[in-house]
């Protein structure tokens, strides 16, 4: 038998719970049985990943940490504490390419339910009103795409064919990039927000990165403009979010992630005008945890027979290079 494996979740099992048992010595743990498992395990395969029971039961004792953990999500913010991220022997993989293409459909239809008001559609149904009315069009207007990484670019792919003029915004900026022409960088974001019509956040969650966008991000947004984030909710100062949807400066906001989740039933998020609240549901599709599972058993397969691993993650960095 191979190494021992620690799973952690939260009730449902990965599919094809049968091959991984296969393959390494499985023991299935919760968020609550966790500290007690993970002492001397070779490898966590976190199936939930918004915990933070990893971080909270890992090892005093190094020796005793697991050498790998993969993460069954492209996020991995809730693995990058000390313990973990200063230790050399630990490698940390994650499940990037699974959520690409459900993301960047998920994107394309909150861009067009905003351009289009479908939730006021929805509404007027519902109240069995007919009230024919001028809707806007994406053919033309410009989004800015904040993170350039699988996610950012398939977002990016999916919105140009739409017919949108489509730029990145990252750390590196350059130009004649194959998905977004041009990546801005710190030093021209300003003048990118000044012209974007929709600014679409699809950026890992790091120390660099956490509570980006601020005030003074969301006033250099275009007035009129129109907020997407499927990255995390984390990235946004959620209460001045607020006060610009509040005064009128920005159009509104499709919001797939939040600060805290499950998102208040007190904020005034649910309530605003222009506003879209989803369940951090945008990448959960038919077929997810298949992949995911597929995902993770290659790599167990790889580590088994001394081959690299896939999606190593650069712990200092917070995401794959």
């Amino acid at each position: 038998m191979a190494d021992r494996l620690v799973v952690l979740h939260r009730g449902g099992l990965p599919p094809a719970a049968e091959r991984i048992e296969k393959l390494a010595d499985t023991v299935y743990a919760t968020e609550e049985e966790l500290p007690y498992v993970l002492p001397g395990a070779d490898a966590l395969f976190a199936w939930i990943t918004l915990t933070p029971a990893v971080r909270a039961s890992w090892p005093d004792d190094p020796e005793k940490a697991p050498r790998w953990v993969h993460a069954a999500a492209a996020g991995v913010a809730s693995f990058l504490f000390p313990a973990l991220v200063d230790d050399p022997r630990v490698t940390l993989t994650n499940s990037r390419g699974v959520y690409d293409q459900p993301i960047a459909e998920y994107v394309l239809g909150l861009v067009l339910a905003l351009a289009k008001d479908f939730p006021g559609t929805w509404e007027h149904q519902r109240r069995r009103e007919w009230r024919p009315r001028e809707s806007e069009s994406i053919g033309g207007r410009t989004a800015l795409v904040w993170g350039t990484g699988p996610i950012g670019r398939a977002i990016a792919r999916l919105l140009r064919a739409a017919g949108m003029r489509v730029y990145g915004a990252g750390r590196s900026p350059r130009r004649d990039d194959g998905d977004f022409g041009t990546v801005h960088g710190p030093a021209t974001l300003r003048t990118a927000l000044a012209g974007a019509d929709y600014v679409v956040l699809a950026a890992p969650l790091t120390e660099s990165t956490r509570g980006m966008v601020d005030a003074s991000v969301l006033s250099a947004m275009k007035p009129g403009a129109r907020l997407v984030n499927v990255g995390r909710g984390a990235l946004v100062d959620e209460d001045a979010l607020i006060e610009h949807l509040a005064g009128g400066r920005l159009a509104g906001a499709a919001l797939d992630v939040f600060a805290q989740e499950p998102l208040p039933g007190l904020s005034p998020l649910w309530d605003m005008p222009g506003v879209i609240v989803s369940p951090h549901t945008a990448g959960e599709t038919t077929g997810e945890k298949e992949a995911l599972t597929e995902l993770f058993l290659d790599n167990l397969t790889r580590r088994g027979e001394g081959r690299p691993l896939r999606n190593v993650v650069d712990k200092q960095r917070g995401y794959v290079v």
